[in-house]
């Protein structure tokens, strides 16, 4: 026991440095980067932005998708809007459950209508105006994902659901 807690707290402090990304310049002149700080060279720490990322979140209100619009100039308002980049022949290979799907929108999205993900009939994240949607830790196995437009709580349309499962390493 005396030798065990030692090196766990040595493992500790030891994770927030491996998460460092360090810049310098190699023999050859060029400019590198490492994770770990390169021995008798000068080094400086980059300092990295925070991931763009969503996560699963209940919509303001019952955490029940949008009711659709009743009005005519609403329904039906992108002729084409389809969720891209999701294999459905195979599985999409996400170690870590992370991945990210398209949004092919046309016209293109109009204010002041948002993206929103349904994730097995659920809504995930937050919407957004941004075609690139970013998915985190998701379970593996067979999911449905969709994508919807929305005014605020108004559903102005839904793309088909697909199908599709995730392969992810498995950690006991």
């Amino acid at each position: 026991m005396g030798r065990v807690f030692p090196g766990m707290l040595l493992l500790l402090l030891a994770l927030p440095v491996a998460a460092q990304i360090y810049k310098y310049t190699d023999a050859d002149g060029n400019t590198a980067y490492s994770n770990q700080p390169p021995q008798g060279v000068p080094a400086q720490a980059v300092e990295l932005p925070p991931l763009n990322s969503i996560e699963r979140q209940a919509p303001a209100g019952q955490g029940t998708p949008a009711t659709p619009a009743n009005t005519d100039e609403t329904s039906n308002a992108y002729q084409t809007l389809a969720l891209t980049d999701i294999p459905t022949e195979e599985a999409l290979r996400a170690n870590n459950g992370t991945f990210t799907v398209g949004v092919r929108a046309q016209p293109r999205l109009r204010s002041p209508h948002l993206f929103r993900l349904l994730l097995d009939g659920q809504p995930y994240g937050q919407p957004t105006n941004v075609p690139r949607l970013q998915l985190v830790n998701i379970d593996r196995g067979e999911h449905s994902l969709a994508v919807q437009v929305v005014d605020g709580d108004t559903l102005v349309q839904q793309s088909e659901t697909v199908t599709f499962t995730v392969q992810r390493v498995h950690q006991p």
